[in-house]
């Protein structure tokens, strides 16, 4: 956090840099007309690559910051983390879209380290107006709790600095690899170890101290747990204070990895040799290609960010902070959602070991789109596909360009959407056999395991999301309290059984902002038929919520069969216009342990939320949960605590589905049993068609 004195220097003198900012607008915007001539839809467009460069040499020209490279290999300096689109209040940007006000002002949103000063912090800035900035204003947190400087993601640097710290230290138990898995830490070209990062830090607030496994490296197949853990503390910003607080190894603690070496110099620890060949079921699969027959001419256009496809209208942005945002959605000219996004990715591993008890991984703190990959054409998408480009800052000096990171592609509809049609082939009703619907699809890596997301959009206004995890299991070694939580894999090594959870943010807006959510039940009713006999017929419960309470529902027990929300209006049947929610979701219990002291991870537990909009619950995680899950800045929790009236409000819909895994012998997951969303479908929706 910036100092008062240094906050007044970054904002004096405001009218000479207006007049000069103006001029050199003028200037841009003759050399750049795209800014001034595209369409109104690109209020939702992400940084261009001019614009980053721009905020960043703003940035880096205000000695007061004192702000160095990224790369540099120290923690106390500040330095520019993140950087993307800050998104203009919905108020703002509804007016400007709607009603054809001033186009909301674009900024930045900039996440400095600020680890050169005495009290460490993180700070959020937004920088504007763009695309040239001349002012940046603190971002008040999203609840009463400031991110923390402990509760920062790790950074490049920062591993870099982990990666020597821990060969440093380990120096001691080189005999000792090389003994008991023929690989090494030191000088090595092929046969090296490596280290697995485990989340989150510490058992309590405050601490920086992770739990990291020594794993043999092994191209295409890297997770081969040597049986050894360490325990470093990585608090200090001067890593000469770094220090390793427990090491463990096939069911003992020790120390350090100094009394380990001298124990086993002394044949005190009872070691597992592991130097047995790969086999064959190592191979890597083979990927069978996406073989999809469309017409030579894509019947989609895209302009900048927003597509256009059929009946449909929709922008969409790759956030560098959490993935993908869907935006503006449109369908026959009537907007149905304003936003439909990624939250946040779980993984909750089960285990007796560190490495199964501590891991609860949250994507967002480690960037997903910071390890986002190229969609590789044929096998992640058809051939003709159109490939998509990315430019994000995400912990580096300059725009990164990330080459095919989405794609779009029509595909068959599967089973037709309407499959009635009498007997003549040329009329309408057999036509829709052939129905199709459109796919954005993008890829994150976190970790040892892939997710796919899709953003699915139909032709008679259904909309779906779909989340596919594949990749490797994460395996610990055998100990025999493990037989409880994992699957063996192999003689020496176990596979943890984990649950994957995502959260999803849903802002409907039923043909306008103003909604209402009921549920409908399927119940039976014993109906009296003649004078002794009682028949059951099903029969339909509806229920209006009215509370943000009433409208939290928890994992343990099962939803309404229908899931409503309705605009205010009314039909000219009596109808008001609605849409459903379907949830596909193969988790129907959650259970995280000690979750009330992490209310970080509240949202798990509430497989659906209704909630009134409020701008300062735009999201339910953030990139800090992931590090201080104990006093996050974002805890879900409260957006239910404010039990706000929800009808006839401007509602946002919180969804959280995901599945479970147990690893049978083979070692890579595959997306046909890994997969868990919902659906967004028109019912009793009159949009004048």
């Amino acid at each position: 956090m910036l100092s008062s004195r240094a906050t007044k220097m970054a904002q004096r003198n405001p009218t000479l840099a207006w007049v000069t900012a103006v001029w050199l607008l003028q200037v841009a915007m003759a050399e750049h007309p795209r800014w001034s001539l595209k369409g109104k839809p690109q209020v939702f467009m992400d940084l261009t690559p001019f614009e980053i460069k721009m905020v960043h040499k703003f940035l880096m020209d205000k000695e007061n910051l004192e702000l160095q490279p990224s790369e540099t290999p120290t923690l106390a300096k500040n330095s520019v983390y993140l950087m993307e689109m800050l998104l203009p209040k919905k108020k703002d940007v509804l007016d400007f879209l709607d009603r054809g006000k001033r186009s909301p002002v674009r900024e930045a949103r900039v996440v400095i380290f600020f680890g050169a000063q005495e009290h460490p912090n993180v700070t959020e800035f937004a920088v504007g107006p763009l695309p040239l900035p001349i002012y940046m204003r603190e971002i008040a947190p999203l609840s009463e709790h400031h991110p923390s400087w402990v509760s920062r993601p790790i950074s490049k640097a920062e591993y870099r600095l982990i990666h020597q710290t821990l060969k440093k230290a380990t120096e001691p138990l080189d005999k000792f690899f090389i003994d008991i898995t023929n690989y090494s830490l030191k000088d090595c070209d092929q046969n090296c170890l490596t280290f697995t990062y485990m989340a989150p830090q510490g058992i309590k607030p405050g601490r920086r101290s992770s739990w990291f496994i020594l794993q043999r490296y092994m191209a295409g197949h890297f997770l081969k747990p040597t049986g050894l853990q360490i325990l470093l503390d990585h608090g200090s910003t001067d890593a000469q204070d770094w220090r390793v607080e427990r090491v463990w190894y096939n069911g003992k603690l020790y120390s350090s990895p100094e009394e380990l070496a001298q124990k086993y110099e002394n044949g005190e620890v009872a070691t597992v040799v592991i130097v047995e060949p790969l086999g064959k079921d190592t191979e890597q699969p083979r990927l069978s290609p996406i073989n999809v027959a469309e017409q030579h001419l894509p019947p989609y256009n895209i302009e900048d960010n927003t597509v256009y496809y059929r009946d449909w209208v929709f922008s969409f942005r790759l956030r560098p902070s959490s993935g993908m945002q869907v935006l503006n959605v449109h369908f026959r000219g009537v907007r149905i959602a304003y936003e439909v996004s990624v939250q946040e990715a779980v993984a909750q591993l089960g285990g007796h070991l560190p490495a199964g008890i501590q891991p609860k991984y949250m994507d967002v703190g480690w960037g997903p789109d910071r390890v986002t990959h190229q969609l590789v054409q044929g096998v992640d998408c058809p051939d003709t596909a159109t490939f998509l480009e990315v430019i994000h800052h995400y912990d580096t000096d300059e725009p990164v360009s990330y080459p095919q990171a989405l794609c779009l592609f029509e595909i068959p509809a599967g089973i037709p959407i309407t499959r009635h049609f009498d007997s003549d082939l040329n009329s309408k009703s057999s036509a829709r056999m052939k129905e199709r619907r459109l796919v954005l699809r993008t890829t994150s890596t976190v970790h040892h395991y892939d997710y796919t997301w899709d953003f699915i959009f139909y032709p008679d206004g259904a909309m779906e999301t779909q989340m596919e995890a594949s990749g490797l299991v994460q395996s610990t070694f055998y100990q025999p309290e493990e037989m409880n939580y994992f699957s063996q894999p192999r003689t020496h090594r176990f596979s943890n059984i984990h649950t994957h959870l995502v959260h999803y943010r849903i802002d409907l807006d039923v043909a306008g902002i103003k909604n209402s959510f009921q549920s409908l039940q399927i119940i039976g009713k014993n109906i009296t038929k003649g004078l002794r006999h009682l028949v059951t017929r099903d029969t339909v419960k509806q229920t209006n919520y009215s509370r943000g309470h009433q409208a939290a529902f928890l994992f343990g027990k099962p939803l309404p069969n229908y899931l409503l929300f309705s605009n205010l209006h009314r039909s000219h049947h009596g109808h008001r216009n609605s849409y459903e929610l379907q949830i596909y979701s193969k988790v129907h219990r959650v259970e995280l342990p000690g979750w009330k002291k992490k209310p970080g991870l509240s949202w798990a537990r509430y497989p659906l939320a209704v909630t009134k909009y409020r701008y300062s619950e735009r999201c339910s995680s953030s990139i800090y949960n992931q590090y201080n899950p104990w006093n996050p800045p974002v805890a879900f929790k409260n957006f239910i605590r404010n039990n706000t009236n929800i009808e006839d409000k401007d509602l946002v819909t919180w969804v959280t589905v995901g599945f479970h895994n147990i690893a049978d012998s083979k070692v890579n997951l595959t997306t046909s049993e890994n997969s868990a969303g919902f659906v967004l479908r028109p019912f009793d929706f009159f949009h004048g068609s």
